[in-house]
C-alpha cells in the first residue's frame, strides 16, 4: 500500500511542507529511514536525525522549525506522537481489513455472522456461534459451540475459544490465546487422589478488552470468569477460574492470578505478579513487578515485595535489607565486647 504526502496530511488534518505527491510504503524510525518510508520526530533528543534521515516523510509538531537543510517532507501536526500512533491505528485497520470465507474451512449450519465477516483457512466455527459485524477471524482459529461475538473483533491465528464465552464489541485477542479452557478444580477423596470438578460455567469479555498472546482465561466452576470493559492483558498471564477483573485495569506479563479473586478498576499491575484466591483488591490499586499478593487490598494502595508491603515501606526496609550482613557483623561484635 501507497500513501502520498497529501493523503496522510488529509487523515492527520496536518500541512505538508515539501513535495505533497512524494509516496511512502513503509514505516520507519527516525534514525533508521529510507526512501519510501515514513517517520516521526516526537522527542527532542532525536532531532539530529531529522537532519540526516532517508525517510520521505515526517510527522513533526507544528512548532518544529529546522535549523539545516532537510531532504525529507515534512507533515507538521499539533502532535507528532498522537498523530503517529493515529496512523499506525488506520494502518492497521487498512492491512486488517480482508473480508470473506477462505477454505478449507468448517462452518456450522447453525453458525451466523454479520457483515464485513472475515474467515480465516482452516478455521473451525462451532454449533450456534453468533458473530456480529466486521468481525476478522484469522486461520487456525477455532471457536466452539454456542460462543457469542460481538462487532469489531479480531481474533488473531491460533486462539482457542471454548464453548459458551462471550466477546464484547471491539476485542482483540492474539495468537495462541485460550478462553473458556477448564478451571483447576479437583477434590481429594480418602485414598489421597484428586476428582475434577467439572467446570460448568464461562468467560465473559467484556468490550474494547485486549487479550495478548498466549495468555490463558479459565471459565467458571459456575457462573462467569468476567473482564470488565477496557481490561488489557499483556502476553503469557493465567486468569484462573471466577475470577473477576474491573474496567480499565492494565495487567503486564507473566502475571498469574487465582481462583475467584476480584480486582478493582483502572488497577495496574506488573509483570510476574503472584495473586492468591479468594481475595479482593480495590480500585486503582498499583502493584510492582514480581510481587506476591496474599491479602485483600484496599483502594489506592501501591504494593511492592513478597509477600506485598506498602511501596513506600519496602523501600525504607529494603535499606535495612541491603545492609543486614554489615548489621550481622557489628551485633556479633557488640555481643563479643560484651562478653569480655
Amino acid at each position: 500500500m501507497k500513501f502520498t504526502a497529501s493523503q496522510i496530511a488529509g487523515i492527520l488534518e496536518g500541512e505538508v511542507h515539501g513535495n505533497p505527491e512524494i509516496s511512502v510504503h513503509k514505516l520507519a524510525k527516525i534514525e533508521e529511514g529510507v526512501e519510501g518510508s515514513l517517520t516521526f520526530l516526537a522527542n527532542p533528543k532525536y532531532t539530529h536525525y531529522i537532519y540526516s534521515t532517508e525517510a520521505s516523510i515526517t510527522i513533526v509538531n507544528k512548532d518544529f522549525k529546522p535549523e539545516q537543510e532537510l531532504t525529507t517532507t515534512l507533515i507538521k501536526v499539533d502532535d507528532a506522537y498522537k498523530s503517529f500512533s493515529k496512523l499506525l491505528e488506520f494502518y492497521n485497520n487498512v492491512k486488517n481489513n480482508k473480508v470473506g470465507i477462505e477454505k478449507p474451512v468448517f462452518l456450522s449450519e447453525t453458525a451466523s455472522y454479520g457483515k464485513d465477516f472475515y474467515l480465516g483457512a482452516f478455521s473451525y466455527l462451532g454449533n450456534n456461534v453468533k458473530i456480529g459485524n466486521n468481525v476478522k477471524i484469522f486461520p487456525n482459529v477455532y471457536v466452539g459451540d454456542n460462543v457469542t461475538i460481538g462487532n469489531d473483533v479480531v481474533i488473531h491465528s491460533g486462539a482457542k475459544i471454548y464453548s459458551e464465552s462471550v466477546i464484547g464489541n471491539g476485542c482483540m485477542i492474539h495468537s495462541a490465546v485460550i478462553i473458556g479452557a477448564d478451571g483447576f478444580g479437583f477434590t481429594p477423596n480418602h485414598n489421597g487422589e484428586y476428582s475434577k470438578v467439572p467446570q460448568t460455567g464461562n468467560v465473559i469479555l467484556e468490550d474494547n478488552v485486549e487479550i495478548g498472546a498466549g495468555t490463558t482465561i479459565d471459565r467458571a466452576t459456575l457462573g462467569s470468569t468476567i473482564l470488565r470493559k477496557g481490561v488489557k492483558l499483556d502476553n503469557q498471564i493465567q486468569i484462573a477460574h471466577n475470577v473477576e477483573i474491573g474496567e480499565h485495569t492494565v495487567i503486564a506479563a507473566q502475571t498469574g492470578i487465582a481462583g475467584s479473586t476480584k480486582i478493582g478498576k483502572n488497577c495496574l499491575i506488573g509483570g510476574q505478579v503472584g495473586i492468591v484466591g479468594h481475595i479482593t483488591i480495590g480500585d486503582r490499586v498499583k502493584i510492582q513487578a514480581q510481587s506476591g499478593i496474599i491479602r485483600n487490598v484496599k483502594d489506592d494502595e501501591v504494593l511492592q515485595g513478597s509477600p506485598a508491603l506498602n511501596y513506600a515501606d519496602f523501600n525504607k526496609s529494603y535499606v535495612h535489607f541491603k545492609n543486614l550482613s554489615r548489621l550481622v557483623a557489628k551485633i556479633a561484635d557488640l555481643e563479643k565486647n560484651n562478653g569480655d
